[in-house]
């Protein structure tokens, strides 16, 4: 539709892993290309390399970062309060990347996990 932005390689898997079972259980996913549906709660203002995605209707917290490569996908700003579906690799964030991240995620998103995000490589916002 003429509504939704496709981003990178967009979504190709049919079924999405629900956030809460990546925040629950993050290390049984580690390494796989999951696909997670929900909301954006917070893109990065600067670059548009992370943004932070909650699951629909959920007042939990819980969110789950994608980030992309500096350049290759820019998550738009206007993206935030609107559905997202994307997709990537969920990977355990390193270190240094994760004291960055939570900076970063305090100021945007305090409840964000900062230990683990997937590392998209396409998304659609509607």
């Amino acid at each position: 539709s003429a509504e939704e932005v496709k981003l990178g390689a967009g979504v190709t898997l049919k079924d999405s892993t629900p956030i809460a079972s990546l925040a629950k259980a993050p290390a049984d996913y580690v390494g796989k290309t999951v696909r997670i549906d929900g909301v954006a709660t917070a893109v990065c203002t600067e670059m548009g390399c992370w943004m932070a995605v909650a699951p629909e209707g959920d007042t939990s917290g819980v969110t789950v970062r994608l980030k992309v490569e500096d350049g290759k996908i820019v998550f738009p700003v206007s993206a935030k309060g609107k559905n997202v579906s994307a997709e990537g690799v969920f990977e355990k964030v390193a270190a240094g990347d994760a004291k960055e991240a939570a900076a970063e995620n305090a100021k945007q998103d305090p409840k964000a996990s900062q230990e683990y995000q997937i590392k998209a490589t396409g998304a659609i916002i509607r």
